[in-house]
């Protein structure tokens, strides 16, 4: 199926783009956690969301998610790892899986970790973010598996299962992978290093040899995620109409810049959604 709009984050950018799109009732895909990002639910005490004075993240997240239910919109609980252009239109890989979209709005927040040096530079060249779609390029191999957190322990465990010796660096407490051939590893690379092909992870006080790499997480950087996509000191180059530098690419939220607020953010997934119904009535004239 061919969308309208594919929004891609869960945040209060998110959330007020997935609204605006049903209230304007485009054809469109979320992708998000079945819940709103954990970044508002950890907020003690929030003082300046209109409407709703010292509201804890917690009760805002509720009020989100309901007003989501309430409207009969779904989620779909993917993480994209790869956003192309193809004729005219835009694929969005998730697994083993790709859906197509006229326009995408990124809704991707703040990345909490930033990438590894020689992580972006050996994507595609040993470094991998998705487990399904490459695990099995390194059955019976030595592998690294940066875990950054507990929800993606089960694609730790398959990889685990596919290798012959892996290295996994949980970035949490409380880990649970009890695969025999895993090693644990309590610190975090410094380093992902090689020629060709990455095939060292390097840390402060050593290095490890591995035939690949495979980075477990919930983000990755908008210039990674989008190939081509402009961007300044980590953030997505926008104008007021939120358009990217790529014909039919929006985005919303913390993603674009300062200051980081839940208002800015869910006015910007307003300001987004009709800037795309915009486009969208210019292309097909």
């Amino acid at each position: 199926m061919l969308y309208d709009i594919a929004i891609i984050g869960g945040g209060p950018a998110g959330v007020s783009a997935a609204i605006n799109a049903k209230i304007l009732n485009k054809n469109f895909i979320w992708f998000s956690s079945h819940s709103v990002s954990r970044k508002v639910a950890r907020a003690e005490l929030i003082k300046n969301y209109a409407g709703l004075p010292n509201v804890t993240g917690a009760e805002l997240g509720w009020t989100l998610n309901n007003h989501i239910e309430s409207m009969g919109i779904e989620r779909v609980e993917e993480v994209i790892t790869g956003v192309y252009e193809t004729g005219g239109k835009f694929t969005l890989l998730a697994g083993n899986k790709d859906y197509e979209a006229k326009t995408v709005i990124l809704c991707l927040g703040v990345q909490a970790q930033k990438p590894v040096n020689g992580e972006e530079e050996f994507l595609g060249r040993g470094v991998s973010y998705c487990a399904t779609c490459d695990g099995n390029l390194y059955k019976g191999k030595t592998i690294a598996v940066v875990c950054t957190d507990k929800n993606f322990e089960h694609e730790a465990e398959y990889l685990c299962s596919l290798a012959k010796k892996a290295y996994v660096m949980p970035f949490y407490k409380d880990y649970r992978i009890s695969a025999e051939n895993a090693e644990i590893i309590l610190k975090a690379p410094v380093e992902f290093a090689g020629g060709l092909k990455v095939n060292e992870v390097v840390f402060k006080d050593g290095k490890i040899a591995v035939d690949g790499v495979f980075v477990l997480k919930s983000s990755i950087s908008p210039a990674t995620l989008v190939h081509g996509l402009k961007t300044e000191d980590g953030h997505i180059c926008v104008n007021r109409r939120l358009e990217t530098n790529i014909a039919g690419v929006f985005a919303a939220g913390d993603c674009t810049g300062r200051p980081y607020q839940y208002m800015k953010a869910a006015g910007e997934g307003n300001v987004a959604v009709h800037s795309v119904v915009e486009y969208l009535s210019a292309v097909k004239q």
